[in-house]
């Protein structure tokens, strides 16, 4: 899909009840670095622009999405995620193409899944596709309802689904591709008329449906990929698998990692073949590590640059240092 065709927003206003917590949710970080910025890498890989909705602590999340270049568009008040998306109509006026929408609380959504996810809406008239999943529990996620053939019908938020409803295991992940031309006439349609008194973006499925348009869904394999955070429970775990998913990245590349529950790495560190990182190890910020190397146990690397075949001593603080062969 032309790169001018393709637009995406970010849903960053929400304050993040459940987090306990005086900072935006979506400022609590993911292996060192904001939830956000994971969910803005994986649309700067597939080459598209983001509108940003922010709203709690504005000023504060713009400021940290300043590395992005992106634009915002402020919710002054939270009137549901409807309304969010709403917010951004004046500055997408006038384009045309599919606007991708997720939330900035789903750091561990791959590049990979949303490039497949584009490909099923762009084969064929859609309107909508809708990615799902399927959770053995799926408590607090809206439901999706579908005919036979696999055409959604709507999606039911847990706190209006009946009984039947919430036995349904296939739930709503929470990222839409829309047609730009059917988004906002829908969106004008949408009420409140529902247990939270919220503009409900989900709402715009059974909407836009009854238009006679095609909506149909994108099943997220993996249902890690689609987890929002919204719990420090659920940041613990999606720092967890976050973690895995780098450590795995690396030692599939030539890298052995000693004991890896107990290594953390930032996902832009480099590091080279034949390099073995012992136990309980933190390497941050644009650390490279070269071939070869030993970095010994309780080690923190933090912005350094380590030679080709040097040797780091176990308990290590090093912030911004260079390390040669002969250390």
């Amino acid at each position: 899909m032309p790169e001018n065709k393709l637009h995406a927003i970010v849903l960053a206003a929400g304050k993040g009840t459940r987090m306990k917590s005086a900072m935006a949710k979506v400022l609590h970080q993911v292996l060192f670095v904001p939830m956000v910025y994971h969910v803005m890498d994986s649309l700067a890989e597939l080459g598209v622009n983001s509108l940003v909705v922010t709203g709690h602590q504005a000023d504060k999340v713009e400021a940290a999405l300043a590395p992005y270049n992106t634009a915002f568009v402020r919710q002054e008040q939270q009137l549901g995620t409807g309304h969010a998306v709403l917010t951004t109509e004046a500055r997408l006026a006038g384009k045309t193409g599919t606007v991708i929408i997720l939330c900035g609380d789903t750091p561990l959504i791959r590049p990979q899944t949303l490039r497949e996810m584009l490909a099923v809406h762009a084969a064929g008239a859609k309107a909508v596709t809708v990615m799902t999943t399927f959770l053995d529990n799926p408590t607090n996620y809206g439901r999706i309802v579908s005919t036979a053939a696999g055409e959604v019908v709507k999606i039911v938020e847990e706190k209006d689904a009946s009984p039947e409803q919430r036995r349904i295991k296939e739930v709503n992940a929470g990222i839409y591709c829309v047609d730009l031309e059917k988004l906002f006439p829908a969106l004008k349609e949408v009420r409140s008329n529902n247990a939270q008194g919220e503009l409900y973006l989900t709402d715009v499925v059974e909407i836009i449906r009854r238009s006679d348009s095609k909506v149909v869904k994108f099943v997220c394999q993996d249902s890690r990929e689609t987890i929002g955070v919204n719990s420090r429970i659920e940041l613990a775990e999606a720092n967890k698998i976050m973690q895995e998913r780098i450590n795995k990245r690396f030692m599939r590349s030539g890298v052995t990692l000693v004991n890896p529950d107990s290594i953390f790495i930032e996902k832009g560190v480099v590091i080279g073949t034949d390099t073995t990182i012992q136990a309980n190890c933190y390497l941050t910020g644009n650390t490279v590590v070269g071939q070869a190397c030993e970095i010994g146990p309780f080690s923190v690397l933090n912005g350094c640059r380590i030679a080709d075949g040097a040797r780091v001593k176990p308990f290590s603080d090093l912030y911004g240092q260079e390390v040669g062969c002969s250390n």
